[in-house]
């Protein structure tokens, strides 16, 4: 059994004018993300949790190691469809991955989850017995898009979220009719920093010295936030 590879992640928020300013400084050592069209995609994530909101108490109270269960998609297309565990030990992570069809995701929605019983794939068989014993249902959808930045060596990528925003009444992710809701400032982003092994000196170089505000806050905390707001809690 392999060792899961935990990466180093750091998020900043930073003003749009700041990042037209990093971005052409990575630009010129880093090179755009082959997936992103015109140097940009847009993430749709429906977040679960359980009966009890352990993901985002845990996350308000920084406990150290926690776990997010989630299914995303890309520009609303079912081609990609992927259920993900994000882990989280302090500053590092690691996610699993394993791909849906559109029937097994709308299923799941739908509150079948039996339909993850035929698979036997161990994120499978995890996130199912969570759905059975611990009630885990989708909570909230996260939108933003993304502007991502790779550079091979130390497998770095940094990525520029922007438009972060929620989807309201419903959790049916490939409605792109559904209402949203902005959920930053509309100047205002987060930069994530991810790398494995070490970031080059000369990625360093461009990122020391700004004065970005690190964030502890992940997206799905702060869209179920917003829905609270929403909602007079």
């Amino acid at each position: 059994m392999s060792i899961p590879l935990y990466r180093h992640e750091l998020k900043f928020e930073i003003s749009r004018m700041e990042k037209d300013v990093l971005a052409k400084e990575l630009a010129l050592v880093m090179t755009s993300d082959v997936h992103a069209k015109d140097g940009c995609y847009m993430i749709r994530s429906l977040y679960f949790d359980d009966w009890a909101n352990s993901a985002y108490e845990e996350k308000q109270a920084g406990v150290a190691g926690r776990r997010k269960f989630r299914i995303r998609i890309y520009d609303y297309s079912d081609k990609v469809i992927k259920l993900e565990c994000k882990r989280k030990e302090g500053q590092y992570i690691h996610k699993d991955a394993v791909s849906l069809t559109l029937e097994e995701t709308s299923a799941i929605i739908g509150g079948n989850y039996s339909v993850l019983s035929k698979r036997k794939e161990p994120l499978c068989c995890e996130f199912y017995q969570e759905c059975l014993t611990q009630g885990l249902r989708p909570k909230v959808i996260v939108d933003y898009d993304r502007e991502p930045y790779v550079y091979e060596g130390g497998d770095v990528r940094i990525t520029f979220d922007m438009g972060l925003r929620t989807a309201l009444l419903g959790a049916d992710i490939f409605d792109s009719r559904l209402p949203v809701v902005g959920v930053m400032q509309p100047d205002r982003l987060i930069l994530e920093v991810k790398f494995t092994q070490y970031m080059p000196d000369f990625i360093k170089d461009i990122l020391r010295g700004r004065a970005y505000t690190q964030v502890a806050a992940s997206k799905y905390t702060m869209c179920v936030d917003k829905h609270r707001e929403l909602l007079g809690f």
